[in-house]
Protein backbone atom coordinates (compact mmCIF):
# COMPACT_ATOMS: atom_id res chain seq x y z
CA UNK A 1 0.00 0.00 0.00
CA UNK A 2 1.41 3.42 -0.99
CA UNK A 3 2.06 6.26 1.39
CA UNK A 4 -0.80 8.32 -0.08
CA UNK A 5 -3.22 5.40 0.38
CA UNK A 6 -2.20 5.02 4.03
CA UNK A 7 -2.66 8.75 4.58
CA UNK A 8 -6.11 8.62 3.02
CA UNK A 9 -7.07 5.62 5.17
CA UNK A 10 -5.80 7.45 8.24
CA UNK A 11 -7.86 10.55 7.46
CA UNK A 12 -11.01 8.49 6.91
CA UNK A 13 -10.49 6.68 10.23
CA UNK A 14 -9.83 9.90 12.12
CA UNK A 15 -12.85 11.59 10.54
CA UNK A 16 -15.21 9.01 12.05
CA UNK A 17 -15.07 9.50 15.79
CA UNK A 18 -16.94 6.33 16.56
CA UNK A 19 -14.15 4.37 14.86
CA UNK A 20 -11.55 6.06 17.06
CA UNK A 21 -13.50 5.24 20.22
CA UNK A 22 -14.12 1.67 19.05
CA UNK A 23 -10.41 1.20 18.39
CA UNK A 24 -9.57 2.47 21.87
CA UNK A 25 -12.10 0.04 23.37
CA UNK A 26 -10.73 -2.90 21.39
CA UNK A 27 -7.16 -2.12 22.46
CA UNK A 28 -8.21 -1.71 26.10
CA UNK A 29 -10.22 -4.94 26.02
CA UNK A 30 -7.39 -6.94 24.52
CA UNK A 31 -4.96 -5.90 27.23
CA UNK A 32 -7.48 -6.59 30.01
CA UNK A 33 -8.14 -10.19 29.04
CA UNK A 34 -4.94 -11.39 30.73
CA UNK A 35 -5.98 -13.34 33.84
CA UNK A 36 -9.67 -12.69 33.22
CA UNK A 37 -10.57 -16.21 34.42
CA UNK A 38 -8.00 -16.52 37.22
CA UNK A 39 -9.06 -17.05 40.81
CA UNK A 40 -8.87 -14.12 43.25
CA UNK A 41 -5.58 -15.36 44.68
CA UNK A 42 -3.48 -12.82 42.81
CA UNK A 43 -2.24 -9.45 44.10
CA UNK A 44 -4.34 -7.98 46.92
CA UNK A 45 -6.31 -11.21 46.97
CA UNK A 46 -7.58 -10.59 50.49
CA UNK A 47 -9.56 -7.52 49.35
CA UNK A 48 -10.67 -9.16 46.13
CA UNK A 49 -11.87 -12.24 48.01
CA UNK A 50 -13.90 -10.11 50.42
CA UNK A 51 -15.57 -8.27 47.54
CA UNK A 52 -16.14 -11.45 45.55
CA UNK A 53 -17.65 -13.36 48.45
CA UNK A 54 -20.44 -10.76 48.81
CA UNK A 55 -21.44 -11.57 45.24
CA UNK A 56 -21.12 -15.29 45.94
CA UNK A 57 -23.39 -15.11 48.98
CA UNK A 58 -25.95 -13.23 46.89
CA UNK A 59 -25.76 -15.95 44.25
CA UNK A 60 -26.33 -18.66 46.85
CA UNK A 61 -28.93 -17.06 49.08
CA UNK A 62 -30.58 -14.27 47.10
CA UNK A 63 -29.96 -10.55 46.81
CA UNK A 64 -30.51 -8.38 49.90
CA UNK A 65 -29.04 -4.93 49.24
CA UNK A 66 -29.45 -3.80 52.84
CA UNK A 67 -27.76 -6.81 54.44
CA UNK A 68 -24.73 -7.82 52.34
CA UNK A 69 -22.82 -10.78 53.74
CA UNK A 70 -19.54 -12.51 52.96
CA UNK A 71 -17.79 -15.72 53.93
CA UNK A 72 -15.69 -14.41 56.82
CA UNK A 73 -17.34 -14.98 60.23
CA UNK A 74 -14.32 -13.86 62.25
CA UNK A 75 -13.82 -10.70 64.26
CA UNK A 76 -10.61 -9.78 62.42
CA UNK A 77 -12.02 -6.98 60.26
CA UNK A 78 -14.15 -5.13 62.79
CA UNK A 79 -12.82 -6.40 66.12
CA UNK A 80 -16.32 -7.69 66.95
CA UNK A 81 -17.82 -11.16 66.58
CA UNK A 82 -19.63 -11.37 63.24
CA UNK A 83 -21.61 -14.65 63.29
CA UNK A 84 -23.81 -13.55 60.36
CA UNK A 85 -20.85 -12.59 58.18
CA UNK A 86 -22.16 -9.06 57.56
CA UNK A 87 -20.09 -6.95 55.16
CA UNK A 88 -21.02 -3.29 55.58
CA UNK A 89 -18.59 -1.38 53.39
CA UNK A 90 -19.47 -0.17 49.88
CA UNK A 91 -23.14 -0.23 48.86
CA UNK A 92 -23.40 -3.63 47.09
CA UNK A 93 -25.01 -2.48 43.83
CA UNK A 94 -22.22 -3.97 41.70
CA UNK A 95 -22.32 -7.25 43.65
CA UNK A 96 -26.08 -7.40 43.14
CA UNK A 97 -25.67 -6.86 39.39
CA UNK A 98 -23.09 -9.64 39.16
CA UNK A 99 -25.24 -12.01 41.22
CA UNK A 100 -28.27 -11.24 39.08
CA UNK A 101 -26.31 -12.19 35.95
CA UNK A 102 -25.06 -15.48 37.41
CA UNK A 103 -28.44 -16.39 38.89
CA UNK A 104 -30.02 -15.73 35.48
CA UNK A 105 -27.34 -17.69 33.62
CA UNK A 106 -26.07 -20.38 36.05
CA UNK A 107 -23.70 -21.88 33.49
CA UNK A 108 -21.46 -18.81 33.74
CA UNK A 109 -18.37 -18.91 35.96
CA UNK A 110 -19.01 -16.50 38.82
CA UNK A 111 -15.42 -15.25 39.17
CA UNK A 112 -15.12 -14.59 35.43
CA UNK A 113 -18.39 -12.65 35.53
CA UNK A 114 -16.99 -10.49 38.33
CA UNK A 115 -13.77 -9.78 36.46
CA UNK A 116 -15.60 -9.03 33.22
CA UNK A 117 -17.90 -6.65 35.10
CA UNK A 118 -14.88 -4.75 36.41
CA UNK A 119 -13.43 -4.71 32.90
CA UNK A 120 -16.63 -3.30 31.40
CA UNK A 121 -16.68 -0.49 33.95
CA UNK A 122 -13.05 0.28 33.12
CA UNK A 123 -13.93 0.42 29.42
CA UNK A 124 -16.56 2.98 30.33
CA UNK A 125 -13.81 4.99 32.01
CA UNK A 126 -11.76 4.78 28.78
CA UNK A 127 -14.63 6.38 26.87
CA UNK A 128 -15.11 9.06 29.54
CA UNK A 129 -11.41 9.93 29.45
CA UNK A 130 -11.50 10.30 25.68
CA UNK A 131 -14.40 12.74 25.78
CA UNK A 132 -13.06 14.56 28.83
CA UNK A 133 -9.69 15.11 27.15
CA UNK A 134 -11.52 16.25 24.02
CA UNK A 135 -13.73 18.63 26.02
CA UNK A 136 -10.87 20.18 27.97
CA UNK A 137 -8.29 20.19 25.17
CA UNK A 138 -8.84 18.47 21.82
CA UNK A 139 -9.44 15.05 20.26
CA UNK A 140 -5.74 14.18 20.24
CA UNK A 141 -5.41 14.75 23.98
CA UNK A 142 -8.57 12.70 24.50
CA UNK A 143 -7.18 9.87 22.40
CA UNK A 144 -3.76 9.87 24.06
CA UNK A 145 -5.28 10.08 27.55
CA UNK A 146 -7.65 7.19 26.90
CA UNK A 147 -4.81 5.20 25.32
CA UNK A 148 -2.63 5.82 28.38
CA UNK A 149 -5.34 4.44 30.68
CA UNK A 150 -5.90 1.54 28.27
CA UNK A 151 -2.23 0.51 28.16
CA UNK A 152 -0.57 1.29 31.50
CA UNK A 153 -0.08 -2.10 33.26
CA UNK A 154 -1.10 -0.76 36.67
CA UNK A 155 -4.41 0.47 35.24
CA UNK A 156 -4.87 -2.76 33.30
CA UNK A 157 -4.45 -4.99 36.35
CA UNK A 158 -6.88 -3.08 38.53
CA UNK A 159 -9.34 -2.78 35.65
CA UNK A 160 -10.05 -6.52 35.92
CA UNK A 161 -9.52 -6.94 39.65
CA UNK A 162 -12.60 -7.80 41.74
CA UNK A 163 -12.65 -4.51 43.62
CA UNK A 164 -14.90 -1.44 43.76
CA UNK A 165 -12.13 0.60 42.11
CA UNK A 166 -13.15 0.01 38.46
CA UNK A 167 -16.79 1.11 38.89
CA UNK A 168 -15.58 3.93 41.16
CA UNK A 169 -13.35 5.30 38.38
CA UNK A 170 -16.15 5.01 35.83
CA UNK A 171 -18.74 6.83 37.91
CA UNK A 172 -16.23 9.40 39.16
CA UNK A 173 -14.86 10.21 35.70
CA UNK A 174 -18.38 10.26 34.25
CA UNK A 175 -19.38 12.75 36.97
CA UNK A 176 -16.53 15.10 35.99
CA UNK A 177 -17.36 14.77 32.29
CA UNK A 178 -21.11 15.28 32.77
CA UNK A 179 -20.47 18.26 35.05
CA UNK A 180 -18.20 19.82 32.39
CA UNK A 181 -20.95 19.34 29.79
CA UNK A 182 -23.56 20.80 32.13
CA UNK A 183 -21.50 23.93 32.75
CA UNK A 184 -20.92 24.41 29.03
CA UNK A 185 -24.40 23.56 27.73
CA UNK A 186 -26.54 24.35 30.79
CA UNK A 187 -28.29 21.03 30.14
CA UNK A 188 -30.37 19.55 32.96
CA UNK A 189 -29.86 16.08 31.56
CA UNK A 190 -26.13 16.36 32.12
CA UNK A 191 -26.74 17.79 35.59
CA UNK A 192 -28.76 14.72 36.55
CA UNK A 193 -26.06 12.43 35.14
CA UNK A 194 -23.37 14.30 37.09
CA UNK A 195 -25.26 14.12 40.39
CA UNK A 196 -26.26 10.47 39.94
CA UNK A 197 -22.72 9.44 38.94
CA UNK A 198 -21.11 11.27 41.84
CA UNK A 199 -23.64 9.74 44.25
CA UNK A 200 -22.94 6.25 42.86
CA UNK A 201 -19.18 6.79 43.21
CA UNK A 202 -19.60 7.95 46.82
CA UNK A 203 -21.65 4.85 47.66
CA UNK A 204 -18.73 2.76 46.44
CA UNK A 205 -16.01 4.79 48.17
CA UNK A 206 -16.38 8.15 49.93
CA UNK A 207 -12.84 9.04 48.86
CA UNK A 208 -14.43 10.48 45.71
CA UNK A 209 -15.30 13.55 47.78
CA UNK A 210 -11.61 14.45 47.70
CA UNK A 211 -12.33 15.50 44.10
CA UNK A 212 -14.66 18.22 45.42
CA UNK A 213 -12.30 21.16 44.72
CA UNK A 214 -12.15 20.14 41.05
CA UNK A 215 -15.90 20.60 40.66
CA UNK A 216 -15.65 23.97 42.43
CA UNK A 217 -12.88 25.20 40.12
CA UNK A 218 -14.79 24.05 37.02
CA UNK A 219 -17.78 26.09 38.20
CA UNK A 220 -15.63 29.11 39.04
CA UNK A 221 -14.03 29.08 35.60
CA UNK A 222 -17.47 29.11 34.01
CA UNK A 223 -19.36 31.57 36.23
CA UNK A 224 -16.79 33.27 38.44
CA UNK A 225 -18.03 34.19 41.89
CA UNK A 226 -21.56 34.26 40.52
CA UNK A 227 -21.70 30.57 41.46
CA UNK A 228 -23.17 31.68 44.80
CA UNK A 229 -26.28 32.66 42.86
CA UNK A 230 -26.46 29.35 40.98
CA UNK A 231 -28.45 27.12 43.31
CA UNK A 232 -27.99 23.92 41.21
CA UNK A 233 -24.22 24.20 41.69
CA UNK A 234 -24.58 24.66 45.44
CA UNK A 235 -27.13 21.87 45.68
CA UNK A 236 -25.08 19.30 43.78
CA UNK A 237 -22.73 18.22 46.62
CA UNK A 238 -25.72 17.90 48.95
CA UNK A 239 -27.67 15.74 46.51
CA UNK A 240 -24.61 13.58 45.79
CA UNK A 241 -23.87 13.11 49.50
CA UNK A 242 -27.40 12.19 50.62
CA UNK A 243 -27.34 8.53 49.47
CA UNK A 244 -23.91 8.10 51.04
CA UNK A 245 -25.09 9.60 54.35
CA UNK A 246 -28.17 7.37 54.30
CA UNK A 247 -26.02 4.28 53.72
CA UNK A 248 -23.57 5.21 56.48
CA UNK A 249 -26.43 5.81 58.88
CA UNK A 250 -27.94 2.44 57.95
CA UNK A 251 -24.79 0.36 58.39
CA UNK A 252 -24.05 2.01 61.74
CA UNK A 253 -26.62 -0.44 63.14
CA UNK A 254 -24.25 -3.30 62.32
CA UNK A 255 -20.83 -2.40 63.77
CA UNK A 256 -19.72 -6.04 63.59
CA UNK A 257 -19.84 -5.78 59.79
CA UNK A 258 -17.87 -2.53 59.47
CA UNK A 259 -14.11 -3.05 59.13
CA UNK A 260 -11.90 -0.84 61.27
CA UNK A 261 -10.77 2.16 59.22
CA UNK A 262 -9.15 4.64 61.60
CA UNK A 263 -5.75 3.11 60.80
CA UNK A 264 -6.02 4.44 57.23
CA UNK A 265 -5.32 8.02 58.22
CA UNK A 266 -1.96 8.08 59.98
CA UNK A 267 -1.84 5.17 62.41
CA UNK A 268 1.90 4.64 61.93
CA UNK A 269 2.84 8.32 61.86
CA UNK A 270 4.17 8.12 58.30
CA UNK A 271 2.38 11.21 56.97
CA UNK A 272 4.79 13.62 55.24
CA UNK A 273 7.76 11.65 56.52
CA UNK A 274 10.58 10.77 54.08
CA UNK A 275 9.14 7.24 53.73
CA UNK A 276 5.76 8.73 52.75
CA UNK A 277 7.34 10.72 49.91
CA UNK A 278 9.43 7.76 48.82
CA UNK A 279 6.60 5.25 48.67
CA UNK A 280 4.00 7.44 47.02
CA UNK A 281 6.03 9.53 44.59
CA UNK A 282 8.98 7.24 43.82
CA UNK A 283 7.98 3.62 44.38
CA UNK A 284 4.37 4.02 43.22
CA UNK A 285 4.02 6.98 40.87
CA UNK A 286 7.46 6.93 39.25
CA UNK A 287 8.21 3.21 39.08
CA UNK A 288 5.02 1.20 39.46
CA UNK A 289 2.53 3.35 37.57
CA UNK A 290 4.63 5.39 35.11
CA UNK A 291 7.46 2.90 34.59
CA UNK A 292 10.16 5.57 34.86
CA UNK A 293 9.87 6.82 31.27
CA UNK A 294 6.27 7.95 31.76
CA UNK A 295 7.54 10.63 34.12
CA UNK A 296 8.72 12.63 31.06
CA UNK A 297 5.27 13.28 29.51
CA UNK A 298 3.80 13.46 33.00
CA UNK A 299 6.05 16.37 33.98
CA UNK A 300 5.50 18.08 30.63
CA UNK A 301 1.76 17.72 31.13
CA UNK A 302 2.05 19.42 34.52
CA UNK A 303 3.61 22.55 32.99
CA UNK A 304 1.31 25.59 32.56
CA UNK A 305 1.41 25.36 28.76
CA UNK A 306 -2.20 24.57 27.93
CA UNK A 307 -5.60 26.19 28.33
CA UNK A 308 -6.79 23.69 30.95
CA UNK A 309 -3.71 23.77 33.18
CA UNK A 310 -5.67 25.04 36.19
CA UNK A 311 -8.04 22.07 35.98
CA UNK A 312 -5.19 19.56 36.07
CA UNK A 313 -3.41 21.48 38.83
CA UNK A 314 -6.60 21.44 40.90
CA UNK A 315 -7.14 17.74 40.30
CA UNK A 316 -3.59 17.03 41.37
CA UNK A 317 -4.19 19.17 44.43
CA UNK A 318 -7.16 16.91 45.21
CA UNK A 319 -4.92 13.84 44.84
CA UNK A 320 -2.27 15.37 47.07
CA UNK A 321 -4.84 16.10 49.80
CA UNK A 322 -6.03 12.50 49.47
CA UNK A 323 -2.44 11.26 49.90
CA UNK A 324 -1.93 13.42 52.97
CA UNK A 325 -5.20 12.59 54.71
CA UNK A 326 -5.29 8.85 53.91
CA UNK A 327 -1.57 8.58 54.54
CA UNK A 328 -1.18 5.08 55.98
CA UNK A 329 -3.76 3.50 53.66
CA UNK A 330 -2.03 4.90 50.59
CA UNK A 331 1.41 3.76 51.68
CA UNK A 332 0.39 0.25 52.74
CA UNK A 333 -1.82 -0.60 49.76
CA UNK A 334 -1.08 0.44 46.20
CA UNK A 335 -4.70 -0.01 45.08
CA UNK A 336 -5.50 3.19 46.96
CA UNK A 337 -3.67 5.04 44.17
CA UNK A 338 -6.11 3.73 41.55
CA UNK A 339 -8.19 6.85 42.29
CA UNK A 340 -5.45 8.99 40.74
CA UNK A 341 -5.42 7.16 37.39
CA UNK A 342 -7.85 9.48 35.53
CA UNK A 343 -5.75 12.49 36.48
CA UNK A 344 -2.51 10.65 35.66
CA UNK A 345 -3.85 9.54 32.27
CA UNK A 346 -5.03 13.02 31.32
CA UNK A 347 -1.76 14.59 32.45
CA UNK A 348 0.30 12.09 30.46
CA UNK A 349 -2.02 12.57 27.48
CA UNK A 350 -1.43 16.33 27.58
CA UNK A 351 2.31 15.76 27.94
CA UNK A 352 2.49 13.37 24.98
CA UNK A 353 0.54 15.79 22.80
CA UNK A 354 2.69 18.75 23.86
CA UNK A 355 5.91 16.87 23.09
CA UNK A 356 4.57 15.88 19.67
CA UNK A 357 3.54 19.44 18.81
CA UNK A 358 6.86 20.90 19.92
CA UNK A 359 8.75 18.42 17.75
CA UNK A 360 6.50 19.22 14.80
CA UNK A 361 7.25 22.93 15.18
CA UNK A 362 10.93 22.08 14.89
CA UNK A 363 10.18 20.03 11.76
CA UNK A 364 11.49 16.80 13.32
CA UNK A 365 10.71 13.95 10.89
CA UNK A 366 8.27 11.31 12.13
CA UNK A 367 7.63 13.38 15.26
CA UNK A 368 4.53 11.33 16.04
CA UNK A 369 6.73 8.31 16.79
CA UNK A 370 8.22 9.99 19.85
CA UNK A 371 5.04 10.06 22.01
CA UNK A 372 4.26 6.51 20.89
CA UNK A 373 7.74 5.36 21.91
CA UNK A 374 7.49 7.15 25.26
CA UNK A 375 4.15 5.52 26.10
CA UNK A 376 5.32 2.05 25.08
CA UNK A 377 8.56 2.46 27.05
CA UNK A 378 6.56 3.54 30.10
CA UNK A 379 4.38 0.43 29.76
CA UNK A 380 7.43 -1.78 29.46
CA UNK A 381 9.04 -0.21 32.55
CA UNK A 382 5.84 -0.55 34.57
CA UNK A 383 5.27 -4.16 33.48
CA UNK A 384 8.52 -5.20 35.16
CA UNK A 385 6.81 -4.44 38.48
CA UNK A 386 3.14 -5.17 37.72
CA UNK A 387 3.67 -8.40 35.77
CA UNK A 388 4.08 -10.41 38.97
CA UNK A 389 0.69 -9.24 40.24
CA UNK A 390 -1.08 -11.82 38.07
CA UNK A 391 0.44 -14.85 39.84
CA UNK A 392 -2.03 -17.01 41.78
CA UNK A 393 -1.78 -19.36 44.78
CA UNK A 394 -1.87 -22.91 43.41
CA UNK A 395 -1.84 -24.40 46.91
CA UNK A 396 -4.95 -22.50 47.95
CA UNK A 397 -6.68 -23.41 44.71
CA UNK A 398 -5.92 -27.13 45.11
CA UNK A 399 -6.88 -27.30 48.79
CA UNK A 400 -9.95 -25.13 48.27
CA UNK A 401 -11.20 -27.35 45.45
CA UNK A 402 -10.79 -30.43 47.65
CA UNK A 403 -12.76 -28.82 50.47
CA UNK A 404 -15.51 -27.81 48.07
CA UNK A 405 -15.79 -31.38 46.75
CA UNK A 406 -15.55 -33.23 50.08
CA UNK A 407 -17.51 -31.07 52.52
CA UNK A 408 -21.25 -30.36 52.86
CA UNK A 409 -22.35 -27.17 51.12
CA UNK A 410 -23.46 -25.54 54.37
CA UNK A 411 -20.35 -26.51 56.35
CA UNK A 412 -18.50 -23.95 58.41
CA UNK A 413 -14.77 -24.21 58.04
CA UNK A 414 -11.52 -22.91 59.47
CA UNK A 415 -9.30 -22.16 56.45
CA UNK A 416 -6.05 -21.35 58.20
CA UNK A 417 -4.31 -18.52 56.32
CA UNK A 418 -3.31 -16.17 59.14
CA UNK A 419 -6.39 -14.02 58.56
CA UNK A 420 -6.14 -13.82 54.76
CA UNK A 421 -9.60 -14.55 53.35
CA UNK A 422 -8.45 -15.65 49.89
CA UNK A 423 -8.06 -19.27 51.06
CA UNK A 424 -11.49 -19.24 52.70
CA UNK A 425 -12.97 -18.00 49.43
CA UNK A 426 -11.44 -20.96 47.56
CA UNK A 427 -13.20 -23.43 49.88
CA UNK A 428 -16.57 -21.93 48.89
CA UNK A 429 -17.66 -22.09 52.55
CA UNK A 430 -18.28 -19.58 55.32
CA UNK A 431 -16.03 -19.67 58.34
CA UNK A 432 -12.77 -18.35 59.73
CA UNK A 433 -9.60 -17.45 57.80
CA UNK A 434 -7.38 -18.02 60.81
CA UNK A 435 -6.63 -20.77 63.32
CA UNK A 436 -5.85 -20.36 67.03
CA UNK A 437 -8.50 -20.69 69.77
CA UNK A 438 -9.90 -23.72 67.97
CA UNK A 439 -12.20 -24.75 70.83
CA UNK A 440 -13.81 -21.31 70.80
CA UNK A 441 -14.39 -21.52 67.05
CA UNK A 442 -15.87 -25.01 67.41
CA UNK A 443 -18.26 -23.62 69.99
CA UNK A 444 -19.24 -20.96 67.44
CA UNK A 445 -19.97 -23.57 64.79
CA UNK A 446 -16.68 -24.50 63.14
CA UNK A 447 -16.95 -28.06 61.76
CA UNK A 448 -13.85 -28.56 59.63
CA UNK A 449 -10.26 -27.40 59.53
CA UNK A 450 -8.03 -27.12 56.46
CA UNK A 451 -4.50 -25.87 56.08
CA UNK A 452 -1.70 -25.84 53.52
CA UNK A 453 0.91 -25.33 56.25
CA UNK A 454 1.80 -28.35 58.34
CA UNK A 455 2.73 -26.32 61.43
CA UNK A 456 2.49 -27.02 65.15
CA UNK A 457 -1.23 -26.26 65.25
CA UNK A 458 -1.94 -28.62 62.35
CA UNK A 459 0.10 -31.44 63.91
CA UNK A 460 -1.62 -30.97 67.25
CA UNK A 461 -5.12 -30.97 65.72
CA UNK A 462 -4.26 -33.98 63.57
CA UNK A 463 -3.73 -35.97 66.76
CA UNK A 464 -7.11 -34.91 68.14
CA UNK A 465 -9.52 -35.03 65.20
CA UNK A 466 -10.41 -37.31 62.33
CA UNK A 467 -8.40 -36.73 59.16
CA UNK A 468 -10.62 -36.55 56.11
CA UNK A 469 -7.77 -36.19 53.68
CA UNK A 470 -4.08 -35.45 53.83
CA UNK A 471 -1.82 -34.92 50.86
CA UNK A 472 1.48 -33.22 50.20
CA UNK A 473 -0.52 -30.01 49.60
CA UNK A 474 -3.04 -29.79 52.43
CA UNK A 475 -4.55 -31.32 55.57
CA UNK A 476 -8.34 -31.52 56.01
CA UNK A 477 -9.76 -32.42 59.43
CA UNK A 478 -13.24 -33.12 60.77
CA UNK A 479 -13.61 -31.13 63.98
CA UNK A 480 -16.91 -32.88 64.72
CA UNK A 481 -15.18 -36.21 65.29
CA UNK A 482 -12.56 -36.25 68.06
CA UNK A 483 -10.26 -39.28 67.94
CA UNK A 484 -10.72 -41.97 70.54
CA UNK A 485 -7.03 -42.75 70.24
CA UNK A 486 -4.34 -40.06 69.80
CA UNK A 487 -2.80 -42.06 66.94
CA UNK A 488 -5.99 -42.90 65.04
CA UNK A 489 -6.35 -41.51 61.52
CA UNK A 490 -8.28 -42.28 58.35
CA UNK A 491 -5.88 -41.00 55.72
CA UNK A 492 -2.25 -41.29 54.66
CA UNK A 493 0.11 -39.20 56.71
CA UNK A 494 2.52 -38.04 54.04
CA UNK A 495 4.06 -34.70 55.07
CA UNK A 496 2.71 -31.51 53.56
CA UNK A 497 5.15 -29.73 51.33
CA UNK A 498 6.62 -26.61 52.83
CA UNK A 499 5.47 -23.53 50.97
Amino acid sequence: MSGSSLELLWKKWWAKEWLVVLTLLLVATWFRLDGITSTPTDWHAFRQADTASVTREYIKHGIDLLHPKYQDLSNIASGKDNPEGLRMVEFPMVNALEALIVRSFPFLDEVTVMRVTSMLFSLGAVVCLYFLGKEWENRWVGTLSALTFALLPFARFYSRAILPEAPLLFFGTLAVLAYSYFLKKNSWQWYVVAVASLAAAALLKPFIFFWGPLFAVLALQQYGWQIWKKWPLLLMPVLAALPFLWWRNWIAQYPEGIPASSWLFNSDGIRLRPAWFRWLFYERLTKLILGWVGVIPFVVGMLPLNKSWLKYATWWGCCLIYFVVIATGNVRHDYYQVMTLPCISLTVGVGLYTIWQELKKRKIPYAYLVPIALLLAACWGSWKYVGGYYGTRQDYETAGKAADELLPKDAKIIAQAMGDTQFLFQTNRTGWPIGFEIDDKIAKGAQYYITTSYDDEARDLEKKYETIKKTSDYLLLNLQKPLASPSATLAPTSPIKKK
